[in-house]
């Protein structure tokens, strides 16, 4: 990865210091927890740094609280508030992962690289209802059980940030039998049989 830009975003130095942090610290742990598919780690930047990043650059940059469900490895969740610092400073995070481990890992990666991050150890389903503006999710479950859960973080007037893989077509019909949302796809650019689902709108039918 060259040059001072991320999936279209400029970043500054120290921006791009905190990111080749957080990859320092992926890879350490990774070796010890199952955060990413070890295959993957070769081509890490790509593979999830960048994949990350399309998320942040379709969020709204006047939002204030943004959650990130089963944030896992920090994918998007961590990606997403390393980029905020120096493009929406006022936006607070919210990683809710309900695995100890990795929840453990976050809080590391939240202290070490100072970043306006809390952690939730507890399941999407059992989160207090946090009313953000941004909600995403990345590889947590299929859409139409992903929407029950984004329908209870998300304020009025929120989007929802939704990465999906080569099935999000059938995903998508299947949750518009119990679901009615306005929806923006955009080609991944890390995977042109993927989708960034951006949704507005989202109420039950």
């Amino acid at each position: 990865m060259t040059g001072a830009v991320v999936a279209g975003i400029p970043v500054s130095r120290e921006t791009l210091d905190r990111l080749d942090g957080f990859v320092r610290l992926l890879t350490k742990w990774n070796s010890k927890i199952n955060l990413v598919a070890p295959a993957t780690i070769p081509n890490l930047w790509q593979r999830h740094i960048e994949d990350s990043a399309q998320v942040f650059a379709l969020a709204p940059k006047d939002a204030r609280h943004w959650v990130d469900l089963g944030s896992g490895g920090g994918l998007p969740g961590v990606v997403c508030a390393i980029l905020a610092t120096e493009h929406m400073p006022e936006c607070r995070f919210t990683l809710v992962e309900s695995d100890k481990r990795k929840s453990a890992f976050l809080m590391v990666a939240a202290r070490e690289l100072a970043l306006q991050i809390d952690v939730l150890p507890i399941r999407a389903e059992d989160v207090p209802v946090q009313n953000a503006e941004i909600v995403s999710a990345r590889a947590l479950a299929p859409l139409p059980q992903l929407l029950a859960w984004v329908d209870r973080h998300l304020a009025d007037g929120g989007i929802a940030l939704l990465p999906k893989g080569k099935t999000w077509e059938e995903e998508l019909a299947t949750a518009r039998v119990d679901w009615m949302f306005k929806l923006v796809s955009h080609i991944s650019q890390t995977d042109p049989a993927a989708r960034l689902l951006a949704i507005k709108e989202l109420s039950r039918v």
